[in-house]
């Protein structure tokens, strides 16, 4: 029997929020531009090589993350929703390498807090509030996602000194 969704998303998605202290357009760059996203992205600790990053509708973004212990993690997106420089929406397919894979949809949101400021919002849906659940347990989604953008906060503010 097919499982019945409602309307809402709330038992399968993850949602992130943080003021990052640089100026919109800054944010977008840093976001957009693979040379800097090598620098920031992911969790404490893990280093990412970007392969291919064509932020445009339809453009496609592969990357691989590693992990301080040495897991690898190869990443293919493809960009839904390019909106500069508001909003990014993508479609993400990722795994542990010799692991479970793992896909949702994304959506970055780039507000204007002040001239100087700019409010990052990360919302991930998933398939299924399971698939939601492993993701937060098995990946740590949740404290991973505070951490990436710990990160790009900590970047931009090396880009302004």
């Amino acid at each position: 029997m097919a499982e019945k969704r409602s309307d809402s998303t709330a038992d399968r998605e993850i949602v992130i929020t943080r003021v990052v202290k640089a100026a919109r357009e800054l944010v977008w760059k840093v976001w957009t531009d693979p040379e800097h996203v090598a620098k920031w992205w992911g969790p404490i600790g893990f280093t990412t090589t970007i392969k291919k990053m064509d932020v445009r509708v339809g453009g496609v973004w592969k990357h691989t993350m590693c992990g301080p212990d040495g897991t690898i993690y190869p990443n293919s997106s493809v960009f839904r929703v390019v909106e500069k420089p508001e909003r990014i929406e993508f479609a993400h397919g990722g795994a542990r390498a010799g692991g479970a894979g793992v896909s949702f949809y994304s959506t970055w949101l780039f507000e204007v807090v002040s001239e100087k400021e700019t409010r990052v919002t990360i919302h991930m849906v998933f398939d299924t509030p399971a698939e939601r659940d492993r993701v937060v347990k098995d990946f740590g989604a949740i404290e991973g996602g505070q951490q990436t953008l710990g990160r790009l906060d900590d970047y931009v503010a090396t880009l302004q000194e």
